[in-house]
C-alpha cells in the first residue's frame, strides 16, 4: 500500500513540474514576443515604450550662445507740454482775468525770467521715456534682431552686452505685421552672433529662453515647444511656436534656442492674465524671421505680394452650401476695390482652392502665400465657382497700408418682413435708410438658426446663394429654391459692422 502512495506522490510531483515548466515556457515566450494572452485567447498590441533620455544640461549650449544675446534699451520721446505764463494764456476759464488781480500779477512774476517784466512764452523741456527689450546677433559685424514693439517710436537705441559694455545701434528697419525689427552696431570689433535653424522643433523639444525680462538681463529659462502654428490674433500671418520656458516682460525680442544653440524662434508676445509668466509664451519661427530679416537688411523695408481679397475659412456648413467636398480653402467675401482680384476678375463667393498649385487650407496660408510672392508677379489661383473649379490667373500688387471698411448700418425697423426659417426680421435697407443695396436684418430670434450663427440687428444681407436681395421676399425665395436644389445649407453674404463676410444657415428639406 505504501509503494502505491510512494508512486502516486512520485507521478503528482512529476506532473506538477512538466506545468511549471510549461508555464515558465509561456512567460518566456511573452518576454520574447511582447505579446500578452488575454483571457479570451487575443493577442495585445505593445504599449508604447519610449527610451528617452534624461533632461539635458544646458550649461554648454548657454555659455556658447549668452555673448549673442543683448539687452535693448530704447528711448523715446514723450509729448511736451506748452507751458506759458503769460498772464493766464492755457489756463481755460482765466484768460479773461484783468490784469491788476492779484493772481495775475502773482503769475506774471513767476513767469518772469529775469528779463525785467518782459513776458516770455515757454515750452517745457523735452521729456524723455525709456523701454527695453531684448535681442540676439545674426552677424559678426553687428546686426541683431528684435521685435517690432520694442523699438516702437524709438529716437536712440543702446544695445547692452552680456559683460555689461554699451553700445549705440542704429534702426535699420522695422516689420509691424511680422512684429520684428534690424538694429546695427558699428564698432570695432567682431560679435560673437547666432543663426536661425532650419528645420522647425518638434513639439516636446527642449527649448532656452536667454533674454532681459524686468531689465536683469543674462536670464536663462528652459522649457519645451508646447505646440506650433499658434494664430494669436495679432496679424495676418501669425503662425506663432508656443513655449513653456519662463518669459516675462523684456524677454521680447529675445532668442528661443534649440538643444545645438540655433534659434527656433524670437520671443514676441505671453499669455498672461496675471501679467506674469503663467507658461504660455509665443515666438515668432525662424523660417519667419530669417526671411523677414533678409528683406529688412537688404532695403529697410518688407515689400510683400497682394491680391487683395477680404477672405474667411470655409466651414462645412458653407461648403455644403456651395457644393465642395471639403471644408477647405478661402472664400472671398468682397474682394477690395482696385485691386488685383478685381482686375483678374475675382468675386465675392469665389473660393481660392490653390495658388499655383498648391493647396490653400484657409485664410491664414492664403495670406502667407500672397505675401511671400514678390509684386508683379503673375499667379494661378484656382477658384471655385458655381459648382466647378476655374484657374484665373492674377498679377499681384503691392501690399498697400491697412484700409478701412465701409461705416456700419443703423436700421429703422420700417417695412419688416419675418423668415420664420432662418430666425430673422428683415426690412429692405431702402426702406431701412440703411443705403442702396441689400436687406437689413432688424430682429433676430435668439433661438433661431441666424442666432446661433452669429447674425445681429443692424447686419446686411447682399446676397443670398450668390444672387443680389434687396427686399425680405428676395431672401425668402432663395431660401426655398437653395432647399427645392437640395442643399443643406444657404450661404448668405452679409455686412456686419465694418467687414463683410459670409454666413451660412441651414434649410429646411424640401
Amino acid at each position: 500500500m505504501n509503494t502505491i502512495n510512494d508512486q502516486a506522490a512520485i507521478l503528482r510531483k512529476r506532473r506538477k513540474a512538466r506545468l511549471l515548466g510549461s508555464a515558465v515556457a509561456l512567460g518566456l515566450a511573452g518576454a520574447f514576443t511582447a505579446q500578452t494572452i488575454a483571457p479570451q485567447g487575443f493577442a495585445l498590441a505593445d504599449p508604447v515604450h519610449v527610451e528617452a533620455p534624461a533632461p539635458a544640461n544646458f550649461s554648454a549650449v548657454v555659455s556658447a550662445v549668452q555673448p549673442a544675446v543683448v539687452s535693448v534699451r530704447v528711448k523715446t520721446e514723450a509729448q511736451p507740454e506748452a507751458m506759458s505764463f503769460n498772464g493766464f494764456d492755457g489756463l481755460p476759464g482765466f484768460e479773461d482775468l484783468p490784469k491788476d488781480h492779484p493772481l495775475y500779477r502773482f503769475f506774471r512774476r513767476f513767469g518772469e525770467d529775469g528779463n525785467q517784466g518782459q513776458q516770455q512764452n515757454k515750452r517745457a523741456p523735452k521729456r524723455y521715456g525709456q523701454s527695453q527689450g531684448s535681442g540676439f546677433f545674426i552677424s559678426d559685424d553687428g546686426y541683431l534682431v528684435t521685435n517690432e514693439h520694442v523699438v516702437s517710436h524709438g529716437e536712440e537705441f543702446t544695445v547692452v552686452m552680456d559683460d555689461g559694455t554699451e553700445y549705440d545701434a542704429k534702426l535699420i528697419g522695422s516689420d509691424e505685421r511680422s512684429d520684428l525689427a534690424l538694429l546695427k552696431v558699428d564698432a570695432e570689433r567682431t560679435f560673437t552672433y547666432v543663426e536661425f535653424a532650419d528645420d522647425a522643433p518638434a513639439v516636446g523639444e527642449w527649448v532656452v529662453a536667454i533674454g532681459n525680462p524686468f531689465g536683469l538681463g543674462g536670464s536663462v529659462t528652459a522649457g519645451i515647444v508646447s505646440a506650433r502654428g499658434r494664430d494669436i490674433g495679432a496679424g495676418p500671418y501669425d503662425d506663432f511656436i508656443q513655449i513653456d520656458a519662463p518669459v516675462n516682460r523684456g524677454n521680447s525680442g529675445g532668442p528661443a534656442f534649440n538643444v545645438n544653440g540655433q534659434v527656433i524662434g524670437v520671443n514676441a508676445a505671453i499669455f498672461s492674465p496675471s501679467g506674469g509668466n503663467v507658461g504660455i509664451a509665443f515666438a515668432i519661427p525662424a523660417s519667419t524671421a530669417r526671411t523677414i530679416v533678409a528683406d529688412l537688411r537688404d532695403d529697410g523695408t518688407v515689400v510683400r505680394g497682394w491680391l487683395g481679397v477680404q477672405i474667411q475659412p470655409v466651414s462645412q456648413d458653407i461648403a455644403d452650401s456651395i457644393g465642395l467636398k471639403a471644408a477647405k480653402g478661402a472664400i472671398v467675401a468682397e474682394p477690395q476695390a482696385d485691386s488685383p482680384a478685381i482686375a483678374a476678375g475675382i468675386r465675392s463667393g469665389d473660393t481660392i482652392l490653390k495658388v499655383d498649385g498648391k493647396e490653400v487650407e484657409g485664410p491664414r496660408e492664403l495670406a502667407k502665400m500672397i505675401a511671400g510672392y514678390a509684386p508683379d508677379t503673375k499667379v494661378d489661383v484656382t477658384i471655385w465657382r458655381d459648382g466647378e473649379e476655374k484657374d484665373v490667373e492674377v498679377t499681384l500688387g503691392k501690399l498697400p497700408e491697412t484700409r478701412k471698411a465701409a461705416a456700419e448700418v443703423s436700421p429703422t425697423g420700417k417695412d419688416t418682413a419675418v423668415v420664420e426659417s432662418l430666425g430673422v426680421e428683415l426690412a429692405s435697407a431702402k426702406s431701412a435708410g440703411a443705403g442702396d443695396e441689400g436687406v437689413v436684418v432688424t430682429e433676430v430670434d435668439p433661438d433661431g438658426p441666424a442666432a446661433e450663427k452669429g447674425l445681429k440687428a443692424g447686419d446686411v444681407i447682399l446676397e443670398v446663394a450668390g444672387e443680389a436681395v434687396e427686399t425680405p421676399g428676395d431672401v425668402a425665395e432663395a431660401v426655398v429654391a437653395a432647399s427645392e436644389k437640395g442643399r443643406k445649407a444657404v450661404l448668405l453674404r452679409v455686412k456686419s459692422d465694418q467687414t463683410v463676410r459670409f454666413v451660412a444657415l441651414p434649410v429646411e428639406k424640401a
